[in-house]
């Protein structure tokens, strides 16, 4: 194999490849990127056996077709401090070699033909969902999704496919986050996407994409992309049970005035007391430390005694920030009691902190 590409979109290529390779342990082939040369195409791919990606690109001249492995980490590290001009690539006596005018690289590789198989997605069912509002979706739903649980399935999202709609579906059991799509479906899906998995989806896609699916994978393609995902066996929360029957106060809130509050008392402690007063919220630090911040918003409030409520604010901030609209709603019952967050078809579910 021998071709000549330019250092940017090699770089580029490697960049989006290098999230899916196995970066502890150099001595699985799983910490090299596969290159592919053929048909006027340079392929590259990268996984971790959990999870993988392959970027395809016609700008390349390939002088000599072949394939071969390099070290992912260290072929990524090495191009991005090369000149923006044009780089060879060439493939020889079980070594790869990158050169540059005056530079080069040789890296001995592994042998190309044991690099893992990408799962097949010809014959797998499509999810025919509108994939720009679903990739939207996971975005809102992730700062929710938790790490690390013992419980595995607590360290993914829940895609759930109902005739009557669609529900995206996150917690690390102190909220709740979802997401609801009203799009009719005949077919019900109930699968359960790895965080990792959630967080590459919205960095990669944002146009319409296929989507495919079976018991152990999902696969996204577009006309550059190939991603696929292992997806998470385990039996997921009933959300509903989670989610308020009723709500006793409703208030509808500015975005940004609760952003600027919000922020100005986190710089002391994250755990925050809110409380409603007929012609204004007042925000105070719960900080155990000799500190204590304070601050107050005007607002004209239907709580007819002094309500009072605390949170963790990271939340609440997770959920502003994912917003675009300019005004929200919060529910509450009592103030031990799960209150909710609502703008447009997005909600969060946030456990108080008890006072």
């Amino acid at each position: 194999m021998k071709i000549t590409v330019n250092k940017t979109v090699f770089e580029q290529m490697l960049s989006n490849i290098i999230p899916f390779i196995e970066k502890k342990d150099n001595s699985q082939i799983t910490s090299h990127v596969h290159i592919e040369a053929k048909d006027g195409i340079l392929t590259l791919k990268g996984t971790d056996n959990e999870i993988g990606l392959r970027i395809t690109n016609e700008d390349v001249n390939i002088i000599e077709e072949g394939f071969a492995t390099a070290n992912g980490k260290k072929i990524a590290d090495y191009v991005r401090n090369l000149k923006d001009e044009d780089i060879t690539v060439e493939f020889a006596d079980n070594n790869i070699t990158i050169k540059q005018r005056g530079s080069k690289l040789k890296m001995p590789t592994f042998d190309a033909k044991e690099f893992p198989k990408f799962p097949e997605y010809e014959h797998l069912p499509r999810i025919g969902l509108n994939s720009v509002k679903l990739i939207s979706a996971f975005k809102k739903i992730t700062p929710a999704i938790d790490s690390n649980n013992p419980k595995y399935e607590l360290n993914g999202a829940l895609l759930d496919i109902k005739t009557g709609g669609v529900n995206i579906v996150s917690t690390d059991t102190k909220r709740l986050a979802l997401v609801q799509l009203d799009e009719q479906n005949k077919e019900e899906l109930s699968i359960i996407i790895p965080k990792k998995a959630i967080q590459e989806i919205g960095k990669l896609f944002f146009d319409e994409v296929d989507m495919f699916y079976s018991q152990n994978y999902l696969v996204i393609k577009t006309k550059q992309y190939l991603f696929f995902t292992k997806l998470i066996n385990g039996k997921f929360p009933d959300y509903h049970r989670i989610l308020p029957k009723e709500l006793k106060y409703v208030q509808t809130l500015q975005k940004d005035k609760m952003i600027e509050a919000i922020k100005q008392i986190s710089n002391i402690s994250n755990e925050i007391k809110m409380s409603f007063f007929k012609d204004k919220i007042i925000f105070e630090s719960l900080s155990e430390e000799n500190m204590e911040a304070k601050t107050e918003i005007e607002f004209v409030s239907n709580i007819d005694t002094e309500y009072q409520i605390a949170f963790n604010s990271r939340f609440i901030i997770d959920f502003l920030s994912s917003i675009d609209a300019k005004e929200f709603t919060a529910g509450f019952n009592e103030s031990n009691m799960p209150f909710e967050l609502r703008s447009d078809n997005f909600i969060t579910i946030v456990m108080p902190i008890f006072l």
